[in-house]
């Protein structure tokens, strides 16, 4: 039951950021500038992330969904820790959590 929850609860978190992220506004188009990224790469990381929840959501894709989120979790956390944007690193601090919980429930 648990391990339900914290599936579903990736998959609404993933799923939320890539839509954040995709929809783009200027001020997060901004900050991926200042983070020295191109204006675009907020599309990329919300596409990744959408891509994200849906291999998660499914049963046989799921290991694949927990890599590729890590992936994105773990660069966000460099990004915000070599910029010293402390103020945003808890969510993705719970992010790691929450896929470390899932991946040691399967």
């Amino acid at each position: 039951m648990i391990h339900t929850v914290l599936v579903w609860l990736l998959v609404a978190g993933f799923f939320g950021a890539g839509l954040f992220n995709i929809l783009g506004t200027r001020a997060t188009r901004a900050e991926y500038v200042a983070w020295g990224y191109p204006h675009w790469w907020c599309w990329m990381t919300g596409g990744l992330e959408i891509v994200t929840a849906t291999f998660i959501a499914i049963p046989p894709l799921r290991s694949a969904g927990i890599f590729l989120g890590t992936l994105i979790i773990l660069a966000a956390v460099v990004t915000l820790l070599r910029h010293r944007s402390y103020r945003q690193l808890p969510p993705a601090v719970a992010f790691l959590v929450v896929i470390a919980l899932v991946a040691l429930t399967s």
